[in-house]
Order: structure tokens, then sequence, then C-alpha cells
């Protein structure tokens, strides 16, 4: 039931896939695709920060006829600045210095770490109904995102996505670049996410799936000491674990995130 994006581009969709999209336009992260009533909308637009990393700029969330608009320690409702934690007909959001939460009473936990990780749950009375980076939701992997008519790649995938504004000058990433693949790093990226810390995960979570993600991490840092090659996704599969319910042991220490 959640949808999230990290790091490196890295997303996961409702389904299970993950794919890499470096796309730095405002996107359909997710949202209710049903022809008549849309009950939700969340669109995102990433920026390059300071360290040539990807971070989340702004989310820009529809539910129902509340328009929430969320950027690092600000939050605007309906246009007006407001104080956390707010409530208002059926959603509240919290905030403090590391999080960013909104509630929405139809069915939707928003959870941001105001900088590069976004993760959605959603009511499964959603399945088979959303469109967006994260999927349409039908519980099968790969088939609706990725085929459709033809095999496409995640960048295509992606570009798709994009809000078109008017005024909005952003180039599409090249559908004809393959991202690197990256066969390094395995022992690495092993011995991190199955050290003691995370014992309680292993059997929640697709270990595999975030070893690869932490290999490409490592490979586009190109062996540069850089916390965010390494600490991104190892974050991501901490709060994964969490959110399924498991109990992730210390894991940070004064030298290593």
């Amino acid at each position: 039931y959640v949808c999230s994006t990290w790091g490196n581009n890295h997303f996961k969709t409702f389904d299970g896939d993950i794919y890499q999209f470096p796309g730095l336009c405002e996107y359909n992260f997710v949202s209710d695709c049903r022809e008549a009533y849309k009950e939700f909308s969340v669109h995102i637009q990433r920026a390059l920060n300071s360290n040539g990393h990807p971070e989340i700029q702004y989310i820009l969330m529809k539910i129902k006829d509340i328009m929430v608009y969320l950027k690092p320690n600000l939050v605007v409702v309906d246009g007006r600045i407001v104080k956390t934690p707010y409530y208002t007909s059926g959603v509240l959001i919290e905030s403090n210095e590391i999080y960013t939460k909104v509630y929405a009473k139809l069915g939707m936990v928003l959870m941001w770490n105001q900088q590069d990780a976004l993760m959605v749950e959603l009511d499964n009375k959603f399945n088979n109904h959303t469109c967006g980076l994260c999927g349409d939701y039908n519980g099968i992997q790969i088939y609706n995102e990725f085929i459709k008519g033809g095999a496409y790649n995640s960048i295509t995938y992606g570009n798709m996505q994009k809000i078109s504004k008017p005024n909005s000058k952003c180039e599409d990433p090249d559908e004809t670049q393959a991202l690197p693949s990256c066969n390094e790093h395995r022992d690495e990226c092993q011995r991190l996410l199955t050290s003691p810390a995370f014992a309680d995960c292993r059997l929640r979570l697709n270990l595999e799936m975030y070893i690869q993600a932490c290999m490409q991490d490592k490979c586009a840092c190109n062996g540069k000491d850089d916390s965010f090659c390494l600490c991104s996704t190892i974050s991501e599969y901490s709060r994964q674990c969490s959110h399924a319910g498991g109990r992730p042991g210390e894991w940070r220490t004064q030298s290593f995130c």
C-alpha cells in the first residue's frame, strides 16, 4: 500500500517495481485517475541541490477541494501559510524539523523528510484507480506501467507523467539514454543492509531490490565518499521496515549517516 521515492531518483511503485527516473520537471506522483470525481492528486518537483543531489523542492496536493502546498518548513493551505499541526475538513498536517506528514481521511497518508524522500500510503479502495509515477496500484508488477502496448523503459514512463505548465522550461530526460547498469559494490551494500540492526527487516522487505538500489547509488557517485550515496537507500530501507511493522535497531553512528 506504499509508494515512495528517495535518494538518487529511485521510485518504488505500489505494485513493488523499483526504477530510476531523473526528471526535474513537475510530475504527477500519484493521483486518483477515475474519470468522474478525482478525490486527490499529489504532484512533485525535484531540483538538484548545491551538492548536485536531487531533492524534492515542493509537493502540491489536492485533497477533495483543498489545495496543500508543501516546501521545507512551509505549509500553505488554499493560498494561506498555516502553522502546524493544522486541521481542516478531513485533513491533518503535522510537521517538525525532520518530517512533514499529511493524513487525509479519504485514505491517504503522506510522509516527506523535507529533502529527498517521500512516501505515500493509500487505502486499498484505490486499487486500480491510480496513475502517476506510483503506477496503477493493481497488484501486478510491471504490467500496465512498463509494457502497455510494447515495452517502454522507465524514462519514457516518467516523461509521460509530466504536468504541462505553459511557462515552465524544463527538459525531459533523454529516453534513448539507458540508465547506467551497475554490477559493483554488491558486497558492501549487502553487508550494510544485512547488519544486525536490520535483523527484524529481512523477512519483511525484498532485500535484493534495496541492494540493487544501493549499488546504483554507489556507482553513480564514482567512489566519492559522499554520505548521500549510501545513506539515502539505507534510510529508505529502515523507513520501509518500520512501516512494515519491523523494528530496525540503531544503525546510524557518529561516523556513518
